[in-house]
């Protein structure tokens, strides 16, 4: 069994972006948009590590702390599929490009996903988070950015994953805590094994997407004026603009 980890950050979100796979110091891929969302890194880096293991016939765990990204493979896509790729208002689903992408490499795949919880010293989830975070920065500083040695051959001897501290000193470490809400799970295609307890999170994302709930938010006067502000700068409503952000 391959044992890596995937993750997404954005600056702004969305603003600068970056994504990375990460199996240990000497495996691991990461790249980047000048702006994207986070969720669309999440879904990215799940992705190509996909891809970079598509040669392979090993069952791949997938250590992710994304809700969206792991709902979004193992409850909702086939729903989605059905439709034609629109929820159940009739609006398309968002990063459907992405996750069309994701689907064709899913198939005749043996792979499951490990729910962890993002910034609590998980040695691979850190490991993945700050060569996102170091890509997002490099296209926010115009900077080279760090690509990393992608799969090679010493993927495939299966070497130990290198101690967080020696990460933690490479150049590219540039990441900062994002906030997350999951806590760790076990879950297998095509669907969730068990749920995460609902005072780990700061919502549940666990319903189908067709449902729709309310959330209140209460914001200050400056916090809403920035909310207006970059929502007009996208062109939708305020509304609009925060259920793109979830």
């Amino acid at each position: 069994m391959i044992t890596a980890a995937a993750d997404g950050s954005a600056l702004g979100n969305p603003g600068p972006a970056g994504w990375a796979w990460y199996v240990d110091a000497t495996c691991w891929g990461a790249g980047g948009w000048k702006h994207a969302t986070n969720n669309q890194g999440e879904l990215k880096a799940v992705l190509e590590l996909f891809r970079a293991t598509a040669h392979l016939d090993d069952e791949l765990l997938v250590l992710c702390d994304s809700q969206y990204v792991i709902n979004s493979v193992t409850k909702w896509m086939p729903g989605w599929k059905r439709k034609g790729w629109r929820k159940a208002d009739g609006k398309a689903v968002m990063n459907v490009e992405l996750l069309q992408e994701l689907d064709e490499e899913l198939a005749g795949r043996r792979y499951r996903f490990q729910w962890v919880k993002g910034h609590v010293g998980h040695e691979l989830n850190e490991a993945a988070d700050v060569r996102a975070r170091a890509v997002a920065e490099a296209y926010q500083r115009g900077l080279e950015i760090p690509s990393g040695p992608g799969w090679s051959g010493a993927c495939e001897t299966g070497s130990a994953a290198a101690p967080l501290d020696a990460v933690m000193l490479e150049p590219v470490d540039l990441g900062a805590p994002e906030l997350d809400v999951s806590a760790p799970e076990l879950v297998s295609a095509p669907e969730l094994v068990s749920e995460p307890r609902l005072d780990d999170a700061l919502f549940s994302l666990d319903d189908e997407p067709e449902a729709w709930h309310s959330i209140t938010l209460e914001l200050s006067t400056e916090e809403l004026d920035r909310l207006r502000v970059r929502a007009q700068a996208e062109g939708v409503p305020p509304e609009d603009f925060l259920r793109g952000l979830i």
